[in-house]
């Protein structure tokens, strides 16, 4: 594999990091240290000048081990099936990435629903026709029809035409501008020839109620959502490129929270704040039967330190604020050192026991090779089950 580029190391081609420099949607993903480019903490793709980048977390010694384990993590944690060939086309950068998979992944899943019948509802519609149809609208005919031989009508059209049938058509045209292979996303475009095409700002996008009749079409939504999210497009001096580019600890946040809620019962994995007074509080998990609030972070520990001030006050207002809690944990993702310590913030009765742990999601390439991603999922949740005692 080439073109790799680790979270939080120098970038040493001089021509990519101008192009970083000069564009100012990429400022985010990396930090300008006098004249050294770091990348930051998102992992993922960087096309630039038709050469893809991979941007990867640090994790194992080899570049394929850490491919393999950030694509298990992206699997997992947005409940994303890949085949093993899929997989192995990742690693192919001639012809494959992982945008290229996720996006043949999304438009397969979508023409297998389509097959089965384009999704259609009734949409009130009005409109001046020859005949009646519907319902009359007397003040609309007054001022359209005085002197026309029409009738405007208010009536319900059983269509395709529908507002998750646009929201598709805006995807699978957007997505043409990342990848070379175009052809399920044309078939899905020319599926959709009936529905019309408009811009959409997912930021403001309504959100969408599935129910029994558009219920098949949830997953595509889904993974069309993270596609659209994550892809960034860029253009700099006539020159097009794209990002497609996964915040770390969003990322470590799912994955973990998901694996805890597989592992245990009685697991909250809190959606938002709760108020407590003028206090608004977001522990990551809950785990209600250990009487126990994890937070993930992200973050480099080494053995001799301890959580920053800041982690330590958020912690401590969890464990004094949420009902039924004893200890709060702190964990990072191993890098060097196991991080295992124990303190204790506070005291009298409002003393709150601090873990700060560590999770290796290392996994040998003699591992993966016998299993791959369901060995790491049993790996991993065995190592979380060691954690959390």
């Amino acid at each position: 594999m080439e073109n790799i580029i680790y979270e939080y190391e120098d970038l040493s081609n001089d021509n990519l990091k101008n192009h970083i420099i000069n564009t100012s949607p990429l400022h985010k993903y990396f930090k300008l240290e006098w004249k050294t480019l770091k990348a930051r903490q998102y992992c993922g793709i960087l096309n630039f000048d038709n050469v893809d980048y991979y941007i990867l977390p640090k994790i194992s010694d080899s570049k394929t081990t850490n491919l393999n384990i950030f694509i298990y993590m992206l699997m997992y944690a947005y409940d994303l099936k890949l085949s093993n060939e899929q997989i192995a086309n990742c690693k192919n950068q001639e012809k494959y990435t992982i945008l290229e998979v996720f996006v043949q992944i999304f438009a397969q899943n979508l023409i297998n629903e389509l097959k089965k019948g384009i999704y259609k509802e009734y949409i009130t519609e009005q409109d001046n026709l020859p005949v009646l149809k519907g319902k009359y609208l007397i003040n609309e005919n007054l001022k359209y029809n005085f002197i026309k031989n029409k009738i405007y009508c208010e009536y319900d059209e059983f269509s395709s035409d529908n507002t998750l049938n646009q929201f598709f058509l805006y995807t699978v045209k957007h997505l043409q501008k990342f990848v070379k292979d175009k052809k399920l996303l044309k078939l899905c475009e020319l599926i959709f020839d009936e529905v019309r095409y408009s811009q959409i700002d997912i930021n403001k996008l309504d959100t969408v109620c599935f129910n029994r009749l558009n219920g098949r079409f949830k997953i595509s939504y889904e993974i069309a959502m993270l596609l659209l999210k994550q892809s960034i497009p860029l253009f700099n001096q006539g020159k097009k490129s794209f990002a497609f580019l996964f915040d770390m600890n969003v990322l470590f946040e799912r994955f973990i929270a998901r694996m805890v809620k597989e592992s245990y019962y009685e697991v909250k994995i809190q959606k938002g704040y709760e108020s407590f007074g003028g206090l608004n509080l977001k522990p990551d998990i809950i785990v209600k039967n250990k009487r126990l609030i994890i937070d993930c972070k992200y973050k480099t520990m080494e053995k001799n330190e301890i959580a920053n001030r800041d982690d330590r006050y958020q912690m401590y207002a969890y464990g004094n604020n949420f009902k039924n809690i004893d200890t709060a944990m702190l964990l990072y993702p191993k890098r060097l050192d196991d991080i295992d310590k124990t303190i204790i913030l506070g005291e009298n009765d409002k003393k709150v026991e601090l873990k700060m742990k560590s999770i290796d999601l290392d996994f040998k390439e003699s591992e993966a090779l016998n299993g791959g991603y369901e060995k790491f999922i049993e790996v991993i949740k065995y190592r979380i089950e060691e954690i959390i005692v």
